[in-house]
């Protein structure tokens, strides 16, 4: 939600003149958007912030502004804290942001907007902005709604982004046309909780947004991520079978697999219920790729309690997990909680969990080895590789892109295997997977892939 956030401020500081540069020194403008999920998420905020104060005494015109969750949350203690800032805003200011920077500019004022509001204002001028990029993207985020009104009693998240406000499904999806415009090929749909989607405003469900999205001519793949387990619908695990251009993985949290700690969470689903979530997604795609987030050390968390989590662990075998040690964060009412584990034991317990997941990981990445998987391109690897085989005398270069089930490949193309045929960001290659490992595969491409043309089979009875 940060880098989508973070893509709608430069689009819209555009029309002001402002444009990204990679140097700080070189900046007129210095943006922090920030996160709040976690409290070493906030610390890394305020270290970065220090780092800026000796640029802002060497410079007094630079402009120096935060926005996001920890805006939101810390609001005026920002500048007090550090006095060099010039802007704080929240998560629900920025479309104000051209507005507060050019007051800044011409009164070199201080200013703090976080202001909440129960509305999502549409910018129609920032969505078509994005047929304007010189380098296009291939996958983009797109947000669909904003907060969340679940009030899980550790998240932040409804204190920083305010209740669940769902955009119009017009909006979205004339969005997602430009970005396939402008070359986007993959979109990730972005909420707190996507199940959730347009309930309250009485809008479309989500699994009918997603049917609208999956309509859209040009469009590859559609990703959506966060699913609440208590909304995982049936229409929803119907969609992994029946829309063509929705890929095979569910992020869904599971976060505990002890019933009791769930209910100190107020997730309000037990183990039970998210094993038959599970089943059911299975048994409609049998493919499909599950990945989730487990916190560890949640106040009062026993090591029977602890045990339970590592045997859904073992029970669901996860494809992939992100995983954290419980902090607490500030007016959530966990941090009143008693009972705190201690610093060291989650941190044994995390590792003991980390480890547990890996066998799983690289298990399921080793069975996919011989195998061939549609790659969307996304660009060069990071590890490039430009070399002369011994035995073919051929020169490969390392590329990188995705499995419809997220996983991360990185494979190299032999020019003598498709001649004339150059692989480039955007492309979709059928790559033979070669190696595995714990968070990538590796391979080679074999062949270009062409989309297919949909068949239709008519039966007139």
């Amino acid at each position: 939600m940060n880098v989508y956030d973070s893509e709608q401020i430069e689009k819209l500081l555009a029309p002001s003149g402002y444009k990204i540069n990679s140097s700080f020194e070189a900046a007129d403008l210095i943006i922090v958007n920030t996160c709040a999920i976690r409290e070493k998420a906030e610390q890394k905020v305020f270290s970065f912030l220090g780092r800026l104060a000796d640029l802002k005494r060497k410079r007094p015109n630079l402009i120096i502004g935060v926005g996001g969750c920890v805006a939101q949350q810390e609001g005026k203690k920002i500048p007090e804290r550090m006095p060099h800032v010039d802007l704080v805003f929240g998560t629900h200011a920025i479309n104000r942001l051209p507005y507060l920077i050019e007051k800044i500019e011409a009164e070199r004022c201080k200013l703090v907007d976080i202001e909440m509001s129960e509305v999502i204002e549409e910018l129609e001028s920032v969505i078509e902005s994005s047929l304007d990029r010189s380098d296009p993207k291939v996958t983009s985020f797109v947000t669909i709604m904003r907060g969340c009104d679940n009030f899980c009693t550790y998240c932040v998240v409804p204190y920083v982004r305010g209740r669940e406000t769902s955009r119009f499904p017009e909006s979205i999806v004339n969005e997602v046309k430009c970005l396939v415009k402008s070359g986007v090929q993959e979109v990730t749909l972005l909420g707190q909780n996507v199940n959730s989607y347009g309930k309250k405003e009485k809008l479309n469900s989500f699994p009918q947004l997603l049917a609208r999205v999956n309509e859209i001519d040009g469009l590859f793949r559609i990703r959506f991520t966060t699913s609440h387990p208590k909304d995982l619908s049936d229409d929803l695990v119907s969609a992994f079978k029946n829309m063509d251009k929705l890929c095979n993985h569910i992020h869904l949290p599971v976060q505990s697999g002890s019933n009791k700690i769930l209910k100190k969470m107020n997730r309000k689903y037990s183990r039970e219920l998210y094993l038959e979530k599970i089943d059911k997604l299975r048994n409609n795609c049998p493919d499909i790729a599950v990945t989730s987030d487990i916190i560890v050390g949640f106040p009062g968390e026993t090591k029977a309690d602890f045990e339970e989590t590592l045997d859904l662990i073992k029970e669901v075998e996860f494809d992939g997990i992100f995983a954290f040690k419980y902090s607490d964060r500030p007016n959530v009412p966990a941090a009143r909680f008693t009972n705190k584990i201690a610093e060291q034991e989650k941190k044994d317990r995390l590792q003991a969990l980390l480890n547990l997941q890996e066998c799983f990981t690289t298990k399921k990445n080793r069975a996919l080895i011989g195998t061939n998987e549609l790659v969307l391109v996304e660009g060069l690897s990071k590890k490039k590789v430009d070399r002369d085989d011994a035995q073919s005398k051929c020169r490969y270069v390392q590329w990188t892109g995705r499995t419809e089930t997220n996983k991360v490949v990185n494979f190299i193309q032999d020019e003598g295997v498709i001649p004339g045929d150059r692989i480039s960001k955007g492309k979709i290659v059928n790559v033979k997977i070669e190696k595995a490992y714990s968070h990538s595969l590796s391979g080679k491409s074999v062949q270009r892939f062409e989309r297919r043309t949909k068949l239709c089979c008519l039966k007139l009875a």
